[in-house]
This record gives structure tokens, C-alpha cells and sequence, in this order.
């Protein structure tokens, strides 16, 4: 198996980044992402590597509760005058630690740069309001995308000020990398199987971190005393990607009360197994306001074909808004569009609350529905792709309305 300490993250090149100071870098997301390993990537970068501590392990808490001022006796290790990065993986199990990580910030901030790293917890913390407010920044790391895996560069992801620039950018002289597509399809984004490519440990894997989430993490997080029907509801779900999701329905077939059912589904998204996306609404009373639509970070759950394809564009386009998110001034949102008549746009990008690009994914290249140009037009004439899953498709059916293959518009 390769190592994915070969794989480049592209959230790297923005948290670590010198321009956001003294601030801790809270990186946050699914398990088994790759956080802690671009951690140590920084830190050995750096000429830090010994300053790395794992929370989870026994002896470092014990050090700690010895020596509560521990990182006074390492900081005689550190090289040189300049700050040097310290990284503290899965504080957020131990009770208190927002204290204990503000007392090493407060005395430490002009001579260590820090890194924590964590999933569920440290996220719904953070929501949560802290009194680590002002000290640091979030960075989201998602699955991996078809162009780190590629090893392109964070500038050729970024967004353009025009919307069809952009596409322009995403489709113009670029070569299908369907290999790599296919295979990033298939096994997933999570750096482990999807290096692996062996359907066997793929099935393994996934049967393995779910069971580990629900009974460790949801475990932690929550006051849930029936795990088992959120395993249950893991199971339910993979058929109901890509349509508004009814909460009523699920409470029907968990056979528990709405509230019951409502909560399972937040702590799947708060311990990132599942992630929500809105429908559009602002500014039309033609477009529907209620129900969110759900999809899975490891997007080889779903059901069938087309809600496996779309749920990995989705995933892809959620790394792209989250990456634009943390490097760049402007604000992006991910949604869906749905008119009152039931027509849908799978997906839209909003640049400052304003519709920016719309989406359908596709598994071939079956012609754009007319309701998308309605779509897009509802939505002040923003320009329109039509992701789809075969290879070798490249089309412009009229100004700035595409149809491209997702091998060339991701990789």
C-alpha cells in the first residue's frame, strides 16, 4: 500500500500559512482524513517533529497531570529564535481542555505556534461558544479530491471573480484522468482505502468505521442510550441521498419519536458521517424553503449508481467551498434548488448569500432539462454545468451552459 504522506492536502498550503499569526489552527473533520498526518508533515517541516502529542495516549496525560507546565521543560528543544509549531492531537477527549488549552496559549502564544486536531468534539465545541474565542482559526479537512490526488495546485481549484471564467478555467486544456477518477469513485476519499484499491479492505473498512463512530464517538458526544438505531439509521439513509430528506419518514421506520430521530441525524453530522445541504430560497417564493438533503463523506455507502456519482460530486463541491472558505475573503455556500413544481438543480454555489454556479450530476450525457435554464434564470442568469460520470464528454450547449466530464471539471 502507498503512503498517504505522500498525498498533499490542499488545506495545507492555507493553515499553516504565516498570515494568520499567533492563532492555534483547529483542524477539524472525519475521521481518518489524514489530519494528524498533515500535522506531522508541518511539524517536520519545521524542524518540530518531537513536539507532537497525542492526547489519547496514556502517557502524555500522565505527564501532564505530573507536570501540568510540561511544554516549559520541551520548549529547551526548540531550534532557533523563530516560533516553532506544536501539535496536540485529540486534546479535546480530556475534560477541561479548552482551559488547559488556553493556559499553554496564553503563556506560550509568542513562542509556539499550535496545531490541534480533532473530529466531533472539537467542532461541536466550538459551536458551542468558548472561552477560547479570539485565539484561533478552523480549518475543515475533507476526503480527498480527484485534483489533490493528482497533485495539482491549490490555484487551479480556486475560484475566478466570474463565474464563467471559472468553468472556463475547470474544462479548458485539461486531459481526463479517468483512471484515477474511477478509482477515487470507487473506493472512496478517505486516504486509507482509497491507497489500498482492494474492494475486500474497502468493505472491511467501512464496516469498521461506522461501528467505531457510533460507539466511540457518538458514545462521547451524546446521552443516545440506543446506538444500535443509529446504525440502523446509517443503514436507512444510503437510499434517500439526493432527495429532501423527510424526518417523519425515518422516525416511521426507527419506530421512535420525531425529536429522537431529528437528534440521531445531528450527531451524524456532528461526528461527520453525514453532512446537510439547504435548499435555496432567498429572494424567490418560488423556490422551497424546508427540507435539507443529506449525503455521506465516504460517498461509497450510497445505494445505487447515480446517487453514488452525485453524492461524490457533492462531496467534491463541499471541499472546494470549504477550501475557498478558509483562504479567501469571500464567503461560499453549497445548496440545492427546488421549485414549487418539483424541478430540481442538484446543486448551487452562493458567493456572499448570491447564487454564483449551478450544477446537475448525471451519469451520461442525456442533454440539459430545460427547467435548468428556468433555473438559471430565476437565479439572475448564472451560468449552468452538467457534471456527468461518462468520460469524454465536453459540450457547450449555449453561452456559458456545459456539460463536461467530472474527470476533466475535478481533476
Amino acid at each position: 500500500m502507498k503512503s498517504q504522506a505522500n498525498l498533499k492536502r490542499f488545506i495545507e498550503e492555507s493553515a499553516f500559512s504565516d498570515r494568520f499569526q499567533r492563532q492555534m489552527r483547529f483542524i477539524a473533520g472525519p475521521r481518518q482524513t489524514g489530519k494528524t498526518t498533515i500535522a506531522r508533515r508541518q511539524l517536520e517541516a519545521s524542524g518540530c517533529s518531537v513536539f507532537y502529542f497525542n492526547w489519547d495516549k496514556k502517557e502524555v496525560r500522565n505527564r501532564y497531570r505530573r507536570e501540568p507546565d510540561f511544554l516549559a521543560a520541551e520548549m529547551l528543544k526548540m531550534p532557533g529564535e523563530k516560533p516553532c509549531w506544536v501539535c496536540f492531537d485529540e486534546i479535546h477527549k480530556r475534560t477541561g481542555w479548552k482551559n488547559t488549552l488556553k493556559d499553554f496559549f496564553d503563556t506560550y502564544e509568542k513562542k509556539v505556534r499550535f496545531i490541534i486536531t480533532g473530529s466531533a468534539r472539537l467542532d461541536m465545541f466550538r459551536k458551542a461558544g468558548d472561552s477560547l474565542a479570539g485565539r484561533y482559526f478552523l480549518f475543515k479537512l475533507n476526503p480527498l479530491m480527484l485534483a489533490e490526488v493528482l497533485r495539482k495546485s491549490v490555484s487551479e481549484v480556486m475560484p475566478e471573480e466570474d463565474a464563467g471564467a471559472f468553468l472556463k478555467k475547470m474544462v479548458a486544456g485539461k486531459q481526463e484522468k479517468q483512471k484515477e477518477f474511477e478509482q477515487l469513485l470507487e473506493f472512496g476519499g478517505f486516504p486509507e482505502p482509497f491507497l489500498a484499491a482492494d474492494p475486500l479492505f474497502s468493505k472491511k473498512w467501512k464496516e469498521d468505521y461506522f461501528e467505531r463512530v457510533v460507539k466511540e464517538d457518538l458514545r462521547d458526544l451524546s446521552r443516545i442510550h440506543d446506538l444500535e438505531k443509529v446504525l440502523d439509521l446509517i443503514f436507512l439513509l444510503p437510499e434517500r441521498i439526493g432527495s429532501p430528506l423527510s424526518v417523519n419518514s425515518l422516525r416511521e421506520d426507527l419506530e421512535v419519536n420525531f425529536q429522537t430521530a431529528k437528534n440521531y441525524l445531528k450527531y451524524l453530522v456532528l461526528t461527520y458521517v453525514l453532512f446537510e445541504m439547504p435548499p435555496y430560497s432567498q429572494r424567490s417564493p418560488s423556490l422551497i424553503k424546508k427540507e435539507k438533503k443529506v449525503y455521506f463523506y465516504n460517498w461509497t455507502v450510497a445505494g445505487s449508481e447515480a446517487s453514488r456519482f452525485e453524492n461524490y460530486v457533492a462531496i467534491e463541491l463541499k471541499s472546494r467551498v470549504d477550501l475557498w472558505n478558509d483562504t479567501l475573503q469571500d464567503s461560499y455556500g453549497l445548496f440545492y434548488v427546488r421549485t414549487r413544481d418539483g424541478l430540481e438543480s442538484d446543486f448551487l454555489i452562493a458567493r456572499n448569500s448570491k447564487p454564483w454556479l449551478l450544477f446537475e450530476a448525471k451519469l451520461s450525457d442525456t442533454g440539459i432539462a430545460r427547467h435548468h435554464y428556468h433555473h438559471s434564470q430565476l437565479l439572475h442568469h448564472i451560468p449552468f454545468i452538467q457534471i456527468v460520470k461518462s468520460s469524454g464528454v465536453l459540450k457547450v450547449a449555449e453561452k456559458n451552459f456545459y456539460t463536461v466530464s467530472a474527470a476533466r471539471f475535478f481533476g
